[in-house]
Protein backbone atom coordinates (compact mmCIF):
# COMPACT_ATOMS: atom_id res chain seq x y z
CA UNK A 1 0.00 0.00 0.00
CA UNK A 2 1.18 3.67 -0.68
CA UNK A 3 2.95 5.06 2.20
CA UNK A 4 0.66 8.57 1.78
CA UNK A 5 -2.96 6.22 1.22
CA UNK A 6 -2.13 4.67 4.52
CA UNK A 7 -1.42 8.07 6.65
CA UNK A 8 -4.39 9.43 5.61
CA UNK A 9 -6.35 6.07 6.51
CA UNK A 10 -4.61 6.23 9.88
CA UNK A 11 -6.43 9.68 10.55
CA UNK A 12 -9.71 8.79 9.37
CA UNK A 13 -9.77 5.82 11.68
CA UNK A 14 -8.06 7.78 14.72
CA UNK A 15 -10.54 10.30 13.93
CA UNK A 16 -13.47 7.81 14.22
CA UNK A 17 -12.45 6.83 17.65
CA UNK A 18 -11.44 9.81 18.74
CA UNK A 19 -7.71 9.29 19.44
CA UNK A 20 -5.69 13.09 20.22
CA UNK A 21 -2.44 11.92 18.44
CA UNK A 22 -1.08 9.46 15.79
CA UNK A 23 2.42 8.50 15.07
CA UNK A 24 3.36 7.59 11.52
CA UNK A 25 6.89 6.56 9.84
CA UNK A 26 8.73 9.62 8.74
CA UNK A 27 9.24 10.33 5.22
CA UNK A 28 9.82 14.04 4.05
CA UNK A 29 6.71 13.43 1.62
CA UNK A 30 3.83 12.90 4.32
CA UNK A 31 6.08 15.55 6.81
CA UNK A 32 5.45 18.22 4.27
CA UNK A 33 1.26 17.11 3.64
CA UNK A 34 1.11 17.36 7.32
CA UNK A 35 2.83 20.76 7.65
CA UNK A 36 0.37 22.15 4.92
CA UNK A 37 -2.69 20.27 6.91
CA UNK A 38 -1.40 22.38 10.45
CA UNK A 39 -0.91 25.69 8.08
CA UNK A 40 -4.71 24.84 6.99
CA UNK A 41 -5.78 24.13 10.97
CA UNK A 42 -7.06 20.83 10.24
CA UNK A 43 -4.30 19.05 12.59
CA UNK A 44 -3.48 20.76 15.82
CA UNK A 45 0.18 19.97 15.66
CA UNK A 46 3.11 18.05 13.41
CA UNK A 47 6.50 17.03 15.08
CA UNK A 48 9.17 14.79 13.94
CA UNK A 49 10.52 12.38 16.90
CA UNK A 50 13.23 9.98 16.48
CA UNK A 51 16.86 9.63 14.74
CA UNK A 52 17.40 8.20 11.67
CA UNK A 53 15.47 4.65 11.10
CA UNK A 54 13.68 5.12 13.97
CA UNK A 55 12.29 8.42 13.35
CA UNK A 56 8.35 9.51 13.16
CA UNK A 57 5.86 12.00 12.63
CA UNK A 58 3.53 13.02 15.86
CA UNK A 59 0.28 14.52 14.38
CA UNK A 60 -2.19 15.90 17.26
CA UNK A 61 -5.27 15.86 15.73
CA UNK A 62 -8.11 18.44 16.14
CA UNK A 63 -11.43 18.43 17.62
CA UNK A 64 -14.17 21.41 17.80
CA UNK A 65 -17.10 20.28 20.54
CA UNK A 66 -15.97 16.34 20.19
CA UNK A 67 -16.27 16.19 15.80
CA UNK A 68 -13.60 16.02 14.05
CA UNK A 69 -12.49 19.23 12.07
CA UNK A 70 -11.13 16.82 9.14
CA UNK A 71 -14.32 15.01 8.12
CA UNK A 72 -13.14 13.52 5.19
CA UNK A 73 -9.63 12.69 3.36
CA UNK A 74 -9.32 11.37 -0.46
CA UNK A 75 -6.26 10.44 -2.38
CA UNK A 76 -6.11 11.64 -5.84
CA UNK A 77 -3.03 10.54 -7.45
CA UNK A 78 -2.11 7.03 -7.14
CA UNK A 79 0.90 4.75 -8.01
CA UNK A 80 -0.50 3.43 -11.29
CA UNK A 81 -1.95 7.07 -12.03
CA UNK A 82 -0.67 10.53 -11.48
CA UNK A 83 -3.17 13.53 -11.76
CA UNK A 84 -1.95 16.76 -13.23
CA UNK A 85 -3.70 20.04 -13.27
CA UNK A 86 -2.93 23.41 -14.22
CA UNK A 87 -3.37 25.91 -12.38
CA UNK A 88 -6.43 27.10 -14.20
CA UNK A 89 -8.17 23.39 -14.32
CA UNK A 90 -7.82 23.46 -10.31
CA UNK A 91 -11.26 22.92 -8.81
CA UNK A 92 -12.47 24.06 -5.76
CA UNK A 93 -12.66 20.87 -3.16
CA UNK A 94 -16.38 20.24 -1.76
CA UNK A 95 -17.48 24.42 -2.69
CA UNK A 96 -14.23 25.37 -1.24
CA UNK A 97 -15.07 24.01 2.25
CA UNK A 98 -11.91 21.72 1.28
CA UNK A 99 -8.80 21.77 0.41
CA UNK A 100 -6.47 19.99 -2.17
CA UNK A 101 -2.69 19.25 -1.51
CA UNK A 102 -0.90 19.88 -4.57
CA UNK A 103 2.83 19.32 -5.33
CA UNK A 104 4.41 22.10 -7.27
CA UNK A 105 7.59 23.33 -8.35
CA UNK A 106 7.57 25.10 -5.30
CA UNK A 107 6.89 22.48 -3.06
CA UNK A 108 3.61 21.24 -1.60
CA UNK A 109 0.33 24.17 -1.18
CA UNK A 110 -2.95 23.89 -0.94
CA UNK A 111 -4.88 24.48 -3.95
CA UNK A 112 -5.83 28.14 -3.10
CA UNK A 113 -1.78 28.78 -2.72
CA UNK A 114 -1.37 27.70 -6.10
CA UNK A 115 -3.76 29.13 -7.60
CA UNK A 116 -2.36 32.49 -6.19
CA UNK A 117 0.96 31.93 -7.46
CA UNK A 118 -0.47 30.48 -10.61
CA UNK A 119 1.31 26.99 -10.51
CA UNK A 120 0.27 23.48 -11.65
CA UNK A 121 1.25 19.91 -10.70
CA UNK A 122 0.53 16.91 -9.16
CA UNK A 123 -2.57 16.72 -6.60
CA UNK A 124 -1.72 14.49 -3.99
CA UNK A 125 -4.74 14.48 -2.10
CA UNK A 126 -8.22 16.26 -1.08
CA UNK A 127 -8.98 17.22 2.80
CA UNK A 128 -12.04 18.36 3.50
Amino acid sequence: MDTVSNMLTQIRNAQMVKKETIVVPFSALKYNIAEVLEKAKLVKKVGKRGRKEKKVIEITLKYESGIPVISGLKKISKGGQRVYNKYSEIKKVKGGYGIAIISTSKGLMTDKEAKKQKIGGEVICQVW
